[in-house]
């Protein structure tokens, strides 16, 4: 499903005006990631990349083509554990935070 652009620009005004609407999509897609979603992750990440480092700066980051990057956040999309580590150090850049995890038992 394309995203409208009234959509894209919804999400990016809204982490221009909340800093940790951000922090929020990221945890929600590492949440997601690790519980095996990943297609609703990828997406999320699309959504917080179009809203503050942009797929061509990124592009410029991990030194790939931004249809390249395009193609793997997609729904469909098979991006590689090193691609999206360098995604996410990328992000976590950008938005000034670190990423820590937990394991508990259940």
């Amino acid at each position: 499903m394309a995203l409208t652009r009234d959509f894209k620009e919804t999400i990016k005004k809204r982490v221009e005006c909340d800093p940790d609407f951000a922090k929020s999509l990221l945890h929600e897609a590492v949440d997601l990631l690790l519980d095996g979603d990943s297609a609703t992750a990828k997406l999320i990440l699309r959504d917080l990349i179009n809203a503050t480092v942009g797929f061509e700066r990124l592009a410029e980051e991990v030194q790939k083509p931004s249809k390249s990057l395009h193609r793997m956040l997609s729904a469909s999309g098979n991006p590689t554990m090193e691609n999206l580590s360098t995604i996410f150090a990328t992000i976590k850049k950008s938005l000034h935070v670190r990423i820590e995890t937990t394991v508990i038992a259940v």
